[in-house]
């Protein structure tokens, strides 16, 4: 398992934090939240035909908090949880998280820095991205932040720059017949990547198979109550996840807020 991108993110959060101990009141959060979740995702026919993938569930742990410094969410999932390890079809154990720090240089601008990895038996990943972010909000019912930033790429088969993403993740809470529903979307474009990342010595494609990709997903939440939601979410990407394809899938998930 290579982590070392990991470390620098967690040596870069430690650092933050230490600098800003010399204020207490800086350590007690504007918000928190964390849940638990079943998840199952359902590639679409068309997809499956195109690639190695398959259907799988997956149990996630996320969680986030805001600070008047900046924010910070994060998730852990476990992909195949009932499966072995070293079974390296698409039908074994695989393990991924993305912690995502925003700290607040002016305002509504921040130093953005995300780091997307994913481990298996048969292949890991790492997408370090930093750069900065906006956010724009209207109470406590719609925010959206957009960002940009330079893209760091460590997995099996590439280590280096790997071009730019620029990205968004956008919330929208509202009601309809007095019962509470949420818009979520995460959206980002991969530009620029380096042509060894994916292009072959003729020229021809391997891989993602061209220097821009889309990935990202727009889910439609039902709010139960406080502590329970079940939503949607559908799945998209292009020229991404290692396939010069377009793909998509569908996510039923359950979550409990604790």
């Amino acid at each position: 398992m290579k982590i070392n991108i990991i470390y620098i993110f967690l040596i870069f959060v430690a650092t933050t934090l230490s600098l800003k101990a010399n204020d207490a009141k800086l350590f007690t959060p504007l918000y928190t939240f964390k849940d638990v979740s079943i998840n199952h995702l359902n590639w679409s026919k068309s997809s499956e035909k195109k690639t190695a993938y398959r259907d799988f569930t997956y149990l996630e742990v996320e969680g986030g908090a805001g600070w008047t410094w900046g924010e910070f969410y994060g998730f852990f999932d476990i992909e195949n949880p009932l499966a072995n390890y070293e079974d390296t079809s698409a039908k074994g154990l695989r393990i991924a998280l993305k912690p995502i720090l925003d700290i607040k240089l002016y305002e509504n601008i921040y130093f953005h820095i995300q780091d997307y990895y994913l481990n298996s038996e048969l292949f890991y990943v790492n997408n370090l991205v930093s750069g900065i972010s906006y956010k724009l909000a209207s109470g406590n019912n719609f925010w959206m932040k957009p960002f940009i930033g330079v893209h760091y790429q460590d997995d099996t088969y590439f280590h280096g720059f790997n071009g730019y993403m620029f990205g968004w993740q956008f919330y929208y809470n509202f009601k309809i017949l007095n019962e509470n529903f949420t818009l979520f979307q995460w959206h980002e474009m991969e530009f620029q990547r380096a042509k060894e990342y994916y292009q072959l010595s003729d020229g021809s494609p391997k891989g993602d198979g061209k220097s821009n990709g889309i990935n990202g997903a727009l889910s439609f939440w039902y709010n139960i109550n406080e502590s329970f939601t079940t939503g949607l979410q559908y799945r998209y990407t292009s020229n991404k996840l290692g396939y010069d394809e377009d793909l998509s899938a569908v996510i039923y998930s359950f979550k409990y807020y604790f």
